[in-house]
């Protein structure tokens, strides 16, 4: 029993010293079983060597026994022969090798009581070893979902360092200020009016009345004109060369349009102060 003893101890002390610097699972388990197997070879020879020493004890009482068998057949010689202390030191003999083989007989018997044992002990070694291999791929395949597990966990506690989010937050606000300054100049230019747009601007405003005021003026006098030539107004004497005569000799439509003229202008001055 001291060998499988020595077994189990070997084995756990080599699977702790591999497991505390396990860095590669699979690996560390192919040399465990590698490990396993060579110690269970061992093991064999070592059980195999203790029944080689039952078969010798065995032997040794076989023969022990014979040379007993033998000396009695002696014994027998001397007392046909009428030689009694012949006899007598033949069944000594036969005596002390029967002793002798009973001697033998209960090393035997423990010799094979304890290859029993480790027979039966180095078949549930083999079964564990069977067990061991098999489960080696679920072990393998636990230690690759152990180690994506931590890798996931590294990955989700480096999330928390947002040093680099928050600097590129802070730079896009930067971005937003200096686009908010671009514009707010652009504002200030186009309001003081030093710009060329800006004085086009500025000077178009001021012709854009006195060109409506024209305009106005001449649909007015079209239509007076038309006015006048359906009669609206009243008629005038001719002289004999056929011209209009008015009060003062002179043209009736001159002082017409001329009071026109002045009531528009007042009428585009009241709508310019509304």
């Amino acid at each position: 029993m001291g060998l499988f003893d020595r077994f189990r101890r070997l084995v756990k002390s080599n699977i702790n010293d591999m497991i505390s610097k396990a860095e590669n699972p699979e690996k560390v388990l192919n040399q465990l079983i590698e490990d396993m197997n060579r110690q269970l070879i061992d093991s064999k020879k070592s059980v195999a060597s203790a029944i080689a020493d039952e078969k010798k004890l065995e032997k040794r009482i076989e023969d022990t026994r014979a040379q007993a068998d033998e000396w009695e057949r002696k014994a027998i010689l001397a007392v046909r022969a009428d030689k009694d202390d012949l006899a007598r030191q033949a069944l000594e003999r036969k005596q002390s090798l029967e002793e002798l083989a009973d001697e033998q007989q209960k090393q035997w018997q423990a010799q094979h009581e304890a290859v029993e044992r480790l027979k039966l002990s180095l078949r549930g070694l083999q079964q564990k070893l069977e067990e061991a291999q098999r489960k080696k791929n679920l072990l393998i395949a636990r230690s690759k979902r152990v180690e994506a597990q931590r890798k996931l966990n590294e990955t989700l506690g480096g999330l928390s360092d947002t040093s680099a989010f928050e600097a590129f937050d802070k730079m896009s606000e930067k971005m937003d200020h200096m686009e908010a300054e671009n514009e707010a100049l652009e504002e200030l230019n186009a309001g003081t009016g030093t710009s060329a747009d800006a004085l086009e601007r500025e000077f178009a405003k001021l012709e854009k009345p006195a060109g409506d005021s024209d305009r106005l003026l001449e649909e007015l006098r079209k239509k007076i004109a038309l006015e006048d030539t359906r009669g609206d107004q009243p008629s005038a004497t001719r002289d004999s060369d056929g011209h209009n005569a008015g009060h003062g000799g002179g043209p009736s439509a001159t002082p017409d349009v001329d009071e026109t003229l002045e009531a528009l202008k007042r009428r585009v001055k009241a709508e310019a102060s509304d």
